[in-house]
């Protein structure tokens, strides 16, 4: 096997330690580069080195703004509602529910969820920053929207623990069958969730 130049392979490596790029497409990606003209190198390189120089986490929610700037364009809207309080995992999980443009509160970005098996505890969280918000006052709701799994299951367990002796509605995210979706090829717990979940048909 022809041993590749010592760039070309720091840059594979560096491809595979991407979520969800595996060897052959670190490799491809590399060789794309190394035939592309110099300009769009150098885009790359000089937009992953904004990426971390630019931006900067909102000291209220722990989404994404830019660098300098205290707080999101969210914590800053005087339009939302201040008093219906989010909880996700991730940035990602708050640009997904802005596009419904059904939520008009605000935000909290856990970045991550507790899993005890990859050694993720509540301080490794921003469930601290959490519970300091809602003890402040002001809050009425908590929805917690963390994903449908394991980890955001006992994730949302223990923020409810946490939260359940201040006086406020605490909710989840409802689950159940996707528009579209057959019966029968939901599987059990979907099912489950759907039939816990059923509503007055009006």
């Amino acid at each position: 096997m022809p041993i590749l130049p010592e760039p070309v392979q720091n840059l594979i490596n560096a491809f595979e330690r991407l979520p969800g790029v595996g060897p052959k497409s670190a490799s491809r990606l590399t060789f794309f580069l190394l035939r592309a003209p110099d300009e769009a190198s150098k885009n790359l390189a000089d937009a992953l080195q904004n990426l971390k120089s630019s931006t900067a986490f909102c000291e209220q929610c722990f989404n994404i703004t830019m660098a300098g700037n205290r707080f999101c364009e969210i914590c800053s809207s005087i339009q939302r509602d201040e008093s219906q309080i989010c909880v996700v995992e991730e940035p990602l999980d708050v640009l997904a529910l802005e596009r419904t443009g059904g939520f008009m509160g605000k935000y909290h970005v856990l970045h991550g969820a507790l899993s005890p098996i990859e050694g993720i505890g509540p301080d490794d969280l921003k469930i601290r920053p959490l519970i300091e918000r809602v003890k402040a006052g002001n809050i009425k709701e908590v929805i917690i929207a963390t994903n449908p799994s394991m980890e955001g299951d006992a994730t949302a367990l223990y923020i409810k623990q946490q939260l359940q002796l201040i006086p406020i509605r605490l909710t989840r995210l409802a689950r159940g069958l996707p528009m579209g979706g057959d019966l029968e090829y939901a599987d059990q717990n979907t099912l489950l969730r759907a039939l816990a979940g059923r509503q007055e048909l009006d």
